[in-house]
């Protein structure tokens, strides 16, 4: 079944919704390409050509993330930095990236033999509240916006921070729309249920979650409840089952609320300093083993979410180099055949893997492309 596997992804590259490797380029090396040479194998890292490559990977969407601490000009200022992060990537490695700006693009770039690079923003922050702002990165290549990240916007509420606005205020509704008349994806990653529902009503495009999993199975704010799962179907939209380990497993997010606890009682504690606080959770870990989260966990969302919504409903966003911890048996970007592989032995059909490999996502930018270009 691997070589059948591989066979499809030869077909069907890996498109996939996540990669914060951008991110790793600002906190790492201050910004410097160079310094995670991609050419060059990159063990601190999940992501480098040589694992890009055996993972059939074929389109990215790199996340120009910057923390939803930041607001304001400062947000705007760093996005654009992280922009240019990917900009300069492309720029570096001529021979294995391209810049994709269109659905058009990722096809004829895929053909080439190398990797459809397309930006992903990752929080409204990034816009500072402007439409403007909002017009002219996307201007610069970014192709999806999530509408919020950990903490709310002004116009939206997040998953993880108390809710203001109950979904969407008027003003949110009007960031959708312009980003249906641009042609950008709205990304309902990190937002609320109830932004979820109203970015589906008033979205003339489908929408997308570009890292998230079942909250039926790993029930965390992160992942989409089958409510928003059922809707999938008439808006057409897609969910990219993320790896991240805590949205897999149900007994590793209970272990990370247990964790959180600790740290939370440990910081009250009189005199504590950061050093104190970190040495205790690490004395706390070492007398609490953590659950692993498993591949075979990742396929049964992905089972969830075929039933609840459908097989054209499906794609993958690993979040790679934006987790600490990793899915045993997904460790890396080169990993997705193996994924597939369990797949096939569930019996999904050839046609099934292709849809979840990079169809499905695919035919949503074709998708919003159609709606910018006709307005319906």
């Amino acid at each position: 079944m691997v070589e059948r596997a591989r066979r499809i992804l030869r077909d069907v590259p890996v498109f996939d919704g996540h990669n914060d490797y951008p991110w790793q380029v600002r906190e790492l090396a201050k910004g410097d390409i160079t310094a995670l040479d991609l050419r060059q194998p990159q063990k601190a890292l999940h992501t480098d050509f040589a694992r890009l490559a055996r993972g059939g990977v074929g389109a990215q969407f790199w996340s120009v993330y910057v923390p939803s601490t930041l607001q304001g000009t400062t947000a705007v200022t760093a996005t654009l930095e992280q922009i240019d992060v990917v900009h300069r990537m492309v720029a570096r490695y001529p021979d294995r990236l391209e810049l994709a700006l269109t659905s058009a693009d990722v096809e004829r770039i895929q053909k080439s033999g190398k990797i459809a690079s397309l930006i992903g923003m990752e929080g409204g922050h990034s816009i500072d509240g402007s439409l403007g702002t909002l017009r002219m990165m996307y201007r610069l290549g970014a192709r999806y916006m999530t509408l919020t990240h950990s903490l709310n916007v002004p116009w939206a509420d997040s998953a993880t921070d108390t809710p203001v606005h109950g979904g969407l205020s008027p003003f949110g509704e009007q960031v959708i729309q312009e980003m249906n008349r641009l042609g950008m994806l709205v990304d309902l990653s990190h937002v609320s249920p109830e932004t979820m529902a109203d970015a589906i009503r008033v979205s003339q495009a489908p929408v997308f979650f570009s890292h998230s999993s079942a909250r039926a199975l790993a029930n965390v704010p992160r992942n989409v409840p089958d409510d928003v799962l059922s809707q999938m179907p008439k808006n057409g939209g897609v969910v990219m089952v993320t790896f991240v380990p805590g949205f897999i497993s149900q007994e590793m997010a209970d272990f990370n609320v247990r964790e959180n606890a600790e740290r939370t009682r440990l910081t009250a504690v009189a005199d504590s300093t950061t050093d104190s606080i970190t040495r205790g959770v690490e004395m706390w870990r070492s007398a609490n083993t953590p659950p692993r989260a498993t591949i075979i966990q990742v396929a049964d969302h992905i089972d969830h979410i075929r039933k609840v919504a459908g097989i054209d409903h499906i794609g993958l966003g690993g979040d790679f180099d934006g987790i600490t911890q990793v899915v045993l048996g997904l460790e890396d970007v080169s990993t997705y055949p193996d994924l597939m592989v369990e797949l096939l032995r569930r019996e999904y059909s050839d046609e099934d893997v292709r849809k979840i490999a990079g169809k499905n996502i695919m035919r949503v930018l074709k998708r919003a492309e159609e709606v910018a270009r006709t307005g319906r």
